[in-house]
């Protein structure tokens, strides 16, 4: 598979903490220590005449009402051409420790206003990650029937917005196979440095570029 970034395009990626990761809000150029700082540095390491640019506008707590709520200042007035999501995870976690459920056709309503506004706003193509959880501790095996709903729209809405999906929940569940799930994210959501680095290999190959 050939890379489908575009030479001089500029990569826009969105979320909640995974994405954040420490992120700095003055300097575009600091794009935090998670996966997306591996992606963006492997990519421009492989590739540097393409003269691809990368912004992290990950805000750590985000819900996808929260991205329909920034999206014209943190997405459609940066004017990027191609736009990777992740978001979903705190969607279900809200609802387990603070009682504040998203319902998925919510959920589903928001995200799809977001692809809808940069597919006939921008023009942008799309990548989607698929939120993430792995069964440690024990009680995050409860949360499956709450994300599981939400894995299921991502893929949907990748289909029909002809976007590249990055299937994270798989990849994590075959990860764990090769060692325990607490090595790859302690929490069951927060991902280790190899866990990053496993999101950002993931992201690399779905675009072309491993």
């Amino acid at each position: 598979m050939a890379v489908v970034i575009e030479d001089g395009a500029v990569v826009l990626f969105q979320g909640d903490s995974i994405t954040d990761w420490g992120r700095s809000r003055q300097d575009d150029s600091q794009l935090g220590s998670g996966y997306v700082y591996i992606a963006a540095a492997v990519f421009s390491a492989m590739y540097p005449e393409r003269g691809v640019r990368f912004l992290n506008r990950g805000i750590s707590g985000n819900r996808a009402c929260d991205l329909k709520g920034r999206w014209t200042e943190d997405c459609i007035t940066l004017k990027p051409h191609w736009v990777s999501i992740m978001i979903g995870i705190n969607d279900t976690w809200r609802a387990f420790d603070s009682k504040d459920p998203t319902s998925t056709e919510s959920f589903e309503a928001d995200y799809r206003h977001i692809l809808t506004r940069t597919r006939d706003e921008l023009g942008a193509k799309l990548i989607l990650c698929e939120p993430f959880l792995l069964p440690h501790p024990a009680d995050r095996k409860a949360w499956r029937v709450d994300l599981d709903p939400r894995i299921y729209v991502v893929r949907s809405l990748a289909r029909e917005f002809g976007a590249i999906l990055v299937p994270l929940d798989g990849i994590f569940a075959e990860a764990s196979l090769r060692r325990e799930c607490a090595y790859w994210a302690p929490d069951g959501v927060h991902p280790t440095p190899a866990g990053c680095a496993l999101i950002a290999l993931s992201w690399l190959k779905a675009v072309g570029a491993m």
